[in-house]
């Protein structure tokens, strides 16, 4: 009995030493099959390490110039450097400079008005229509006064104002916009101007310089209205008449005279209705003519504008 027993605690002890090895040897194989895996990826890291150097090799080469040896290791000596210098030179004798287009520069007089600080009405609304008739001779004093000067030029304030009528018009009327004739005007124009009617009947019409203009000070605005195309609405008489039918005052009296019809005086009330909601204060004797506020507070409030 006691063979037998020993037999069978023998024999248990041997199956379990057989598990044991069995256990281990899996666990070493899945040990080898990571090394393995590792070894393999190592192998082609390796391989795209080889690769890759071998292509910037080839790059380097024919960059170098196909076999010559790299431009960086020739200057070693002082003949080197001096070749190296003169092929550069020589290089760059045939290379076309292409010398940037120069931005366009303002226009004499408008540099002077945006010195002064003065608003370009299309830099706030492009909507508008500019006609600068003092830049033409399609004026009273049949010279251009303006040279070059083509956009309106406001004081920044009288400027917002303005923009604010055009808006109201454009909310009554879609299909109609605003026509600026003149803004800011230096004094030095406005003497011109006096000269030439000082001694006429006409020079109730020209602020006489001395005592100065709201233009002067680019607190004063001639426009009228147009429609989408720019074309002017029929006011009765055009821009700069010197005459009773430019006037504001007595506008029944003009239809009654044959002056002006109903039709011209309906635009000129829509002109001064859209103005004046901006603030604007037209004057007696020019329907086209609007100041922002009066003398004395824009010898206050701005800069006289001596000269473009």
């Amino acid at each position: 009995m006691l063979d037998k027993s020993v037999l069978e605690i023998e024999v248990a002890v041997a199956n379990q030493s057989r598990e044991m090895e069995t256990d281990t040897i899996s666990k070493n194989e899945s040990s080898l099959k990571n090394l393995m895996s590792r070894g393999n990826f190592l192998r082609k890291s390796s391989f795209v390490l080889l690769v890759a150097s071998v292509i910037f090799c080839v790059l380097l080469f024919v960059g170098c110039g196909g076999g010559e040896t790299p431009r960086f290791l020739l200057i070693d000596n002082e003949d080197n450097k001096k070749k190296f210098e003169n092929e550069i030179t020589s290089n760059k004798q045939h290379i076309d400079v292409v010398e940037p287009e120069p931005e366009d520069e303002p226009e004499p007089e408008n540099q002077k008005l945006i010195i002064e600080n003065l608003i370009n009405i299309h830099d706030l609304d492009n909507t508008f229509f500019v006609d600068m008739k003092y830049a033409t001779t399609d004026n009273f004093t049949g010279v251009v006064l303006y040279d070059g000067l083509e956009d309106a030029f406001l004081q920044p304030d009288v400027a917002l104002m303005l923009v604010e009528a055009h808006r109201y018009l454009k909310s009554l009327h879609p299909e109609l916009r605003l026509l600026i004739y003149d803004a800011a005007r230096p004094l030095s124009v406005q003497r011109i101007m006096w000269d030439r009617v000082k001694d006429t009947p006409y020079h109730r019409y020209v602020a006489n310089p001395d005592r100065l203009s709201l233009h002067n000070f680019g607190a004063a605005v001639d426009l009228t209205i147009t429609d989408t195309l720019g074309h002017p609405l029929d006011m009765g008489t055009p821009f700069d008449h010197f005459g009773r039918a430019a006037g504001i005052n007595d506008e029944d009296g003009l239809i009654r005279q044959g002056l002006i019809t109903k039709q011209h005086a309906q635009y000129r009330q829509l002109l001064r209705q859209v103005m004046s909601f901006a603030g604007f204060r037209p004057i007696a004797g020019e329907w086209w003519h609007f100041n922002a506020c009066s003398l004395n507070e824009a010898k206050q409030r701005y800069t006289l504008i001596e000269d473009f």
